[in-house]
Formats: structure tokens, C-alpha cells, sequence
């Protein structure tokens, strides 16, 4: 088997952890991930000795550089192209008739939120996306609600998997370099940590909206997180008076460490897949505020593992917030247990292993089909 993965390759966020998991569970000579640009994904690919390749382009939308990802595919003699993305999406659409192999892609977000608050160049690309979704074989949906947004936008249920995200439950190492006192924050402080790109989707306004209107000193949240909005979100911060309660870390490549040194995690978007970023959470023992978007719910099956509000309620978010302060405060215990059980769950349910497999079953099925 020969898969040819394709993605842009300035992910920073789930769908590059995604990929570069996924691949590091099958044997090099399987996979080739190939990326239009060079970047985080490219580097920490190359880092982990999977066979990646850079496709030259002279711009971003350079369509010339199709012809040499075509002439890849066909000296790889790839059973399968598998693309990741908007961009992807559109360059291995548009060279389909050239492989004649099944053509397939993950949906790692919702297609019709991509590019929000991207004006008129932004509904243009939404247009094109949503264009090359006529042109896949198949698709993977990383979550039962993603599955039914595709099957809304009309593509058949036969041609969905719906796989969920897994990672490797392996304990971190035991050697912490990282303390509260190194972020400026003390013990009794109810320490929750956001991962996710600064956009509009991930919902950090109504975190902001929520903390002020808990107005509690033992509260903080930290960012962690680079994007196009940083700028705007930090101004929303400083305009509501939270810079004490709201922590700006940027890119970091310690998220075990954060989750560590934190009491939850947190996850407040409008639109998701199933976020490996609760599942980091999860790996750490620690429980999860989350929206109830994606597969939350597969994770998070009750309040006893954590609490899921609803997207855009900042109301139930301050009183999650309200919720969990006090039982740090009161029962401390009863946080931790909520975590030791969304560890337990998740490190059941969500393995790397459970994902690879599912992921080679409908590889070789479609191989089979296109015999």
C-alpha cells in the first residue's frame, strides 16, 4: 500500500498533530506526505524521519506546481491520495483525471467556517473548498457531527468514515521543568488552559465575556496559541481590564507541561472536529470545560468527567467557570477525581492504535474498490 498524504504545511494547531500521528503509525514506505509550504509541520515531519517532500511553488496558489505533484504520485505508484485542507483539497482536485486513484480527505473543520471573517476572499475560497468536495471519493469525518454536516452538504453516508482523533497515551515524563511561579501564578489559583489558533471560531470572545462576568481574582486562563487575531484579542482583553486573568503565551511546544502545571482545559469554539487539544488534556489527568461541538460528547459522556456548555453561551461558561473555582476551593479532591476519570475514558477510547487500524481497514477497502 501507498498512501500520498497532501496538506499545506503551515498548520500549527490539530490537523498537523493529526497528520504527523497518523502517519507515524504505518511503516515510512507506505506514507509520503508531501507539503506546498515550508513550515512547523514540515520541519517536526522531517524531525520524525517520515518521508516528507516540499512541492515548490513560486506563490501559494503557484497551479503550475500541480504538474510536479502529479508526476510524484505517479513515480510513487500511490494507490491512494489523501489531502488535508482547502488548499490541498483544491490542488489534488484539480489533477484527479491525471492519478486515477480514489481520492480522499479529512474533514478536520467546518468547511463553511474556514475562512470566517476572510471577507470576499473568504467566500471565494469557501466556494472553492465547498467546489472540490464533488470531486472526492471519500471522506474522513473526525466526529458523528461532522459526518452529518457532510451528508447535509450532500455527500452520501456510504462514502463517509467517521474515525476519531486518538493520541498516545504514553506518560509524560515525570520531569517538569515548568512551575506555576515561572507564569507569575500561585497554588490556589484555579488555572485553566486554553490551546487553539487566535480566530474568531475558536471563541475566545465569550471566554473574555465570561471571566468578566465572574469578575473572580482566582481565575486565570491562559492562551495558549499564535493566529492572525492576536492583536484584536489582546485589545478585547485590556478594553474588558483582564489582563490579570488572561495570560498570552503564544506558540509552545511544552503543552504537556501547561496542562500540568493547570487545573483544566479548555475549549470554547463555535465549530470543531474532535479536538486533540482535550485529549492533551485528558492525557495529563486533567478534566475539560468544553463546548458541545465535534465529538465532545463521545469524550466527555456526562459531568462526571467534565462540563460541556453550549457554543456562543458565555452565561453557561461563567457559571462552569463559578462551578469549578469553588471546588477547587471546597473539594479539591472531587477536581482531580474528574480528571483521573476523563484519563481513564479517554486513554480507553482514543488510542493511536484504534485510530491507525481504522484508518488501513478503509485504505484497503478502497484500494479493493478500485481494482
Amino acid at each position: 500500500m501507498k498512501v500520498i498524504h497532501v496538506i499545506s504545511g503551515g498548520e500549527t494547531g490539530g490537523s498537523k498533530n493529526h497528520v504527523i500521528t497518523l502517519l507515524s503509525q504505518f511503516p515510512k514506505e507506505e506514507m509520503v506526505l508531501i507539503c506546498m509550504q515550508k513550515g512547523e509541520l514540515y520541519e517536526e515531519a522531517a524531525k520524525q524521519n517520515l518521508d516528507v517532500r516540499l512541492l515548490e511553488q513560486k506563490s501559494r496558489y503557484d497551479i503550475q506546481a500541480s504538474k510536479k505533484l502529479t508526476q510524484i504520485i505517479k513515480e510513487e505508484k500511490a494507490d491512494i491520495v489523501h489531502s488535508h485542507g482547502p488548499r490541498a483539497n483544491l490542488f489534488t482536485s484539480l489533477i484527479k483525471r491525471s492519478f486515477k486513484r480514489p481520492l480522499v480527505t479529512t474533514m478536520h473543520s467546518d468547511p463553511t467556517l474556514d475562512f470566517m471573517k476572510g471577507g470576499i476572499k473568504g467566500k471565494l475560497f469557501t466556494k472553492l473548498n465547498l467546489w472540490t468536495y464533488k470531486r472526492m471519493d471519500h471522506f474522513f469525518a473526525v466526529s458523528e457531527r461532522f459526518k452529518s454536516h457532510l451528508v447535509q452538504l450532500g455527500v452520501h453516508s456510504i462514502d463517509i468514515t467517521t474515525i476519531y482523533n486518538g493520541i498516545d497515551f504514553t506518560p509524560s515524563s515525570k520531569t517538569k521543568t515548568l512551575t506555576r511561579a515561572d507564569l507569575g501564578l500561585t497554588e490556589d489559583e484555579l488555572v485553566i488552559s486554553m490551546v487553539a489558533r487566535l480566530h474568531p471560531v475558536k471563541g475566545h470572545q465569550y471566554v473574555f465575556d465570561a471571566l468578566k462576568q465572574i469578575d473572580h481574582p482566582n481565575v486565570k486562563v491562559l492562551l495558549v496559541g499564535d493566529g492572525p487575531y492576536k492583536q484584536e484579542l489582546m485589545d478585547q482583553v485590556n478594553k474588558l481590564d483582564l489582563d490579570s486573568s488572561v495570560h498570552f503565551l503564544g506558540f509552545r511546544s511544552d503543552i504537556n507541561e501547561i496542562y500540568q502545571i493547570s487545573d483544566l482545559g479548555l475549549l470554547a469554539s463555535l465549530s470543531e472536529s474532535f479536538p486533540l487539544a482535550l485529549l492533551e488534556a485528558a492525557k495529563e489527568h486533567r478534566s475539560i470545560i468544553s463546548t458541545e461541538v465535534g465529538g465532545v460528547d463521545q469524550l466527555v459522556p456526562n459531568p462526571m468527567y467534565g462540563w460541556i456548555v453550549r457554543p456562543k453561551d458565555s452565561n453557561e461558561l461563567a457559571e462552569a467557570f463559578t462551578e469549578a473555582v469553588e471546588m477547587k476551593r471546597q473539594s479539591p479532591q472531587e477536581l482531580k477525581e474528574k480528571g483521573e476519570r476523563l484519563y481513564k475514558h479517554a486513554s480507553e477510547k482514543f488510542s493511536l492504535t484504534q485510530l491507525a487500524a481504522s484508518y488501513r481497514e478503509t485504505y484497503e477497502q478502497l484500494m479493493k474498490n478500485n481494482r
